[in-house]
């Protein structure tokens, strides 16, 4: 007869305490326990679908080194992030908020490869429902095999019968197993069903991707140990009311964690958007004043995006402050270092800035052009068109050196800008020769107004 234990865990990180309290001494979270049974049986043990093969110690230099033939996904972006393609018998976990595109993006990898035999399990959608999500993306799914389940041992039986060389789980949180008796999405739940499917994956070779939920402060609902047990973790951002998806690496054993996808989406999926650049950037017929293009890198990558400002005088006394894809406070800071260091009076003013294409921006070389958006429709006088920025803004009102210039330089000159303002103290490592674009160099904001608008010292 199996032992009956009961525990209490923490619905945040799933720490395990034999009695509740009030805060968990883990990650601090208040009111998070919640009293779970957990079933320990003395029968055996083996995960139903696979031989329950036991691991023998090798000497290290025996280790073999042969290279892993990674999957393609038909997805360059996927590709890319996950270091060149899927590890055999790697876990991916996949995370989001509601409505992002997760279950698009699962749905699109099983049917944009013919060649890759894909067993997708939904426990949240009938295969009636799919099938229809399936037929709106247009792609051919010959090859992929839809299974809607939420017990974890008859989802490995199929997969045994079926033998699949990719299997997408849609999502760890409705999974559960007769292992252990709690419900699904519970703290015991989910660690035991994701070291099931963990152990699956790496005993038969199978790549395995899980779609998790996210909580309301955006991380991996569940205990913080999924996020251990997985290989790669891949987050989706985005806003719901834009068309441009982020899916970042947050964790890669196989890859870096330096780079990011962007997707657009569209009535028929998401899009893969190559070159960013082109579409962040607005092309106008004639230059509008507060707006300005910021060369910026994420992760690995470096695209443009375009600043827009707003400058007006207070209808009410009180100056307005807001700032989107952008941090407020910084923005504060910018503008108290324009009053303080260029003589602008800002503070009796509304100033409302905005990144275009709704990405969120935490590249500190953007101050630049964000100073220069500002001072243009401060001044309603319009930026050339061809002009872009690239540098660090400091309390003192100094232009500051930032990283990885050269690769700033080159994506602006693709795009056809004529000059770049950056920073004089920039100049190291500066390839300047071998570029038609001209490098403007700047060390204070003065300095900036002068060449800009020419006005200031």
């Amino acid at each position: 007869m199996a032992k009956i234990k009961k525990a209490y865990f923490c619905q945040n990180c799933g720490f395990e305490s034999a009695k509740w309290l009030g805060k968990c001494p883990s990650c601090g979270e208040w009111n998070s326990f919640i009293e779970e049974v957990v079933s320990k049986s003395s029968s055996n043990t083996a995960v139903v679908g696979f031989d329950n093969v036991k691991a023998r110690p090798q000497k290290i230099d025996e280790i073999s080194l042969e290279e892993q033939q990674r999957v393609s996904l038909a997805s360059g972006e996927m590709d890319r992030l996950l270091g060149g393609g899927l590890v055999p018998g790697s876990m991916v976990l996949i995370g989001g908020e509601p409505g992002i595109g997760k279950s698009t993006l699962s749905l699109q990898i099983a049917l944009k490869q013919p060649l890759l035999k894909t067993l997708y399990v939904s426990g949240e959608e009938s295969a009636q429902q799919i099938k229809l999500r399936a037929d709106r993306l247009g792609s051919n799914g010959s090859n992929c095999y839809i299974l809607a389940e939420t017990l974890l041992e008859n989802i490995l039986v199929h997969a045994r019968e079926t033998a699949p060389q990719l299997i997408v789980i849609d999502s760890i949180q409705t999974i559960y197993t007769e292992r252990v008796e709690s419900s699904p999405g519970s703290v015991s739940q989910i660690r035991e069903c994701a070291v099931m499917l963990l152990r699956y994956a790496k005993e038969t070779g199978t790549p395995v991707f899980v779609i998790g939920h996210i909580t309301k402060d955006g991380g991996i609902a569940g205990p913080k140990v999924l996020e251990h047990i997985v290989d790669v973790v891949l987050q989706f951002e985005g806003d719901n009311n834009h068309i441009y998806r982020i899916l970042r690496a947050i964790k890669n054993r196989f890859g870096s964690t330096s780079e990011i996808g962007i997707f657009e989406m569209q009535g028929n999926g998401l899009r893969e958007v190559s070159n960013p650049s082109e579409i962040l950037v607005t092309h106008h017929d004639e230059a509008l004043s507060g707006v300005s293009v910021a060369a910026m890198i994420d992760g690995m990558r470096p695209f443009l995006i375009e600043i827009q400002a707003l400058v007006s005088t207070a209808a009410y006394g009180t100056p307005q402050r807001s700032a989107t894809g952008f941090d407020a406070r910084r923005m504060n800071m910018l503008l108290a270092v324009l009053e303080k260091r260029a003589g602008f009076r800002l503070a009796v003013k509304d100033v409302f800035l905005n990144i275009a294409g709704g990405i969120r921006v935490a590249d500190p070389a953007i101050d630049l052009a964000v100073v220069s958006a500002i001072l243009s429709s401060s001044l309603d006088m319009a930026i050339p068109t061809d002009y872009c920025f690239a540098a660090e803004v400091g309390l003192s009102g100094e232009i500051r050196p930032i990283n990885r210039i050269n690769q700033r330089i080159i994506e602006a000159e693709k795009l056809g800008f004529k000059r770049i303002f950056i920073s004089k103290y920039n100049q190291k490592g500066l390839e300047l020769n071998k570029r038609k674009i001209e490098a403007i160099m700047v060390g204070k904001i003065e300095e900036l107004m002068w060449k800009l608008f020419g006005k200031g010292k």
